[in-house]
């Protein structure tokens, strides 16, 4: 029989396009994935995903699967937001997602604030790159999302909530270290780069094309607490938001490199879906965040 999991690895399965993305996606196993979607389609008697050196899509019969898959999730959606408006504030769920730096540094700051507001609703934190928020969101697997920017999804839509600064930092005993430099004197520095999909990775790349250093030596890693470590452990020097650098530099681990001129500021948005509407939690927290004037301390 047909369950609500296997149409949601179904539909991971092919956003994904493979079983490993898929597996990654939903916090499962790739066998566990494999697993449901044979019985998925054991149940339906027809095979529904072509698999292949390059991942899987879905044969015909699997593209109608999808598209009956998705309206069920809308339907259930829609039937969760219908009961959560007679629960008001008293139950329900705030699931939120934010890009690696916000959804790691900044959600976990306004959750708290929330939770203080209303006690009884349980809240979940999604965490992933700016293709992957957005994804959420557009799929209606999140209700809100913390961005950098405006989104790429015409289907989306943002509200800038503040602007926030970046840091260039180095190991703590950088030569670089307590003067100004110039851009000129990090050409021969190595880069640490974010992930290709990243919004801070956008960041990284303006600022090199800003300062005119085109052909510095770059490395790519994946998330900010990578880049703080390999930072710290002097691999190189690391264009992060100022927040997320904020302890390391207090701490005397890292130190703030002054770049004249210094690094691009960035915007930090409320994304949403423009045809859904918000459930009473998710009200307040819009509320709430329209009240953020800047990174809360």
């Amino acid at each position: 029989m047909v369950n609500v999991t296997q149409l949601e690895v179904l539909i991971a399965v092919v956003d994904a396009g493979g079983f490993s993305g898929a597996a990654k996606r939903l916090y499962m196993s790739q066998p566990s994935v494999s697993n449901h979607i044979r019985n998925l389609e054991g149940s339906m008697g027809v095979q529904l995903l072509e698999r292949s050196s390059r991942g899987a899509r879905p044969t015909p019969a699997g593209e109608v699967a999808v598209r009956h898959a998705r309206q069920v999730f809308d339907v259930l959606a829609s039937l969760e937001h219908s009961v959560a408006e007679h629960r008001g504030l008293d139950a329900g769920r705030l699931v939120v997602a934010g890009t690696t730096t916000l959804g790691t540094y900044l959600l976990p700051r306004l959750i708290s604030d929330f939770v203080r507001r209303a006690p009884n609703v349980t809240c979940q934190i999604q965490v992933g790159n700016e293709e992957t928020v957005e994804s959420w969101i557009v799929r209606g697997e999140v209700g809100l999302g913390l961005c950098i920017d405006e989104p790429s999804e015409e289907q989306l839509v943002s509200h800038r909530l503040f602007e926030e600064s970046m840091a260039l930092v180095a190991a703590a005993d950088s030569p670089l270290r307590d003067r100004t430099i110039s851009p000129g004197e990090l050409a021969g520095e190595r880069f640490l780069m974010r992930e290709m999909g990243s919004a801070t990775r956008r960041v990284q790349e303006s600022a090199l094309r800003s300062w005119n250093l085109h052909d510095v030596e770059r490395w790519d890693l994946w998330g900010p607490d990578t880049l703080k470590e390999s930072a710290i452990a002097g691999l190189g020097v690391a264009l992060l938001s100022e927040h997320v650098t904020v302890r390391e530099v207090e701490f005397g681990t890292l130190v703030e490199l002054d770049v004249d001129p210094p690094p691009p500021t960035r915007d930090v948005s409320l994304v949403r879906r423009a045809d859904r509407d918000l459930t009473p939690p998710e009200e307040l927290f819009v509320q709430m965040l329209h009240a953020v004037g800047a990174w809360p301390s």
